[in-house]
């Protein structure tokens, strides 16, 4: 999807570099859940949320202090990190309590209504033009989801609603960060999100500690645990940056294709560590959602493709 401000053509090694970033990007996203459904098990969702920022903070900080990068902080762009840190502090702590009861596989095939999301959201923010064709999509996209929801609902209930949770926040992040990464530095960016996330969870793990709370009372980890959450905020510091800089690189929509090939590695990563694989039912509703998402990206390519005759502003395509 296309915000209304144009931006500058990329040349063709800049796309190839685009790609290759977030292929790589995608391949590193999975090993985040990964970690975070084996620490799930005796850490809190929030206190593994905590311990990505943290560690993605920590990457960060000493390339933002050498590149200098502090210097172009502002108090208006801290409101939009801040923002930015709240809403994906909203969605890892509903995902990594997902996959505390689901399927690594299940709960991102649920995700990936996100890209659909983010159309709907185009066109009632941003002013875009959302046709009819696009909006069916949108509905076969979410009819794909129940089809892994509903097996999925009778199992562990509300609990496998909140990948849709997860998803509408993403959704928000993407949005503000595509506005964001063309005129911040991508690793001051990922810095500040780690920040405000970190505090975001602090509070809430303040406010958790003693209550026995699954998500927010705070526990000393144990063991391997120590690992899994390191691994989640490293793979996080990863794949972020990865993807940062892809989206610099090249046009979301050529990139965006790409994303779904998560699904796809996650089943293959989940299948190696857990053993879980999706069923005959599931893997339809995945079908569905990856289908109605390309049928969406061919829509804006294809009005993309067609001459303007102002070049400051982009309509997309119904």
């Amino acid at each position: 999807m296309s915000s209304t401000s144009a931006r500058p053509a990329s040349s063709a090694p800049e796309v190839t570099t685009g790609l290759a970033l977030m292929f790589l990007s995608v391949m590193f996203s999975p090993l985040i859940d990964i970690f975070a459904k084996l620490a799930v098990v005796t850490v809190p969702s929030a206190e593994i949320t905590a311990g990505r920022f943290l560690v993605q903070a920590l990457c960060m900080l000493p390339i933002v202090l050498w590149r200098r990068s502090f210097t172009d902080f502002s108090w208006r762009q801290s409101l939009f990190h801040a923002i930015r840190g709240f809403v994906i502090t909203v969605s890892m702590i509903s995902f990594v309590t997902t996959l505390k009861y689901m399927a690594v596989a299940d709960a991102i095939a649920i995700f990936f209504i996100e890209p659909i999301i983010v159309t709907i959201l185009g066109g009632i923010f941003l002013e875009e033009t959302i046709g009819w064709r696009r909006y069916t999509a949108c509905g076969v996209g979410f009819f794909g989801a129940m089809l892994i929801i509903q097996p999925s609902f009778e199992e562990v209930g509300y609990i496998a609603l909140l990948p849709v949770v997860s998803a509408l926040c993403v959704a928000i992040f993407v949005l503000m960060t595509r506005v964001l990464s063309h005129r911040e530095d991508p690793w001051s960016m990922q810095f500040q999100m780690g920040i405000w996330g970190l505090l975001f969870c602090a509070f809430l793990l303040f406010v958790g500690e003693g209550r026995g709370s699954d998500l927010f009372d705070p526990v000393m980890p144990a063991g391997s645990a120590w690992f899994y959450v390191a691994g989640v905020g490293a793979m996080a510091a990863i794949a972020g940056i990865l993807g940062v800089y892809a989206f610099r690189a090249a046009p979301a929509s050529t990139l965006a294709p790409l994303q779904y090939f998560e699904i796809v590695s996650a089943t293959i990563f989940a299948w190696l560590v857990f053993g879980d694989f999706p069923d005959a039912i599931k893997w339809l509703g995945i079908t569905i959602i990856m289908a109605s998402g390309f049928y969406i990206l061919w829509r804006e390519r294809r009005f993309a493709s067609k001459p303007v005759s102002d070049t400051s502003e982009v309509t997309l395509a119904p």
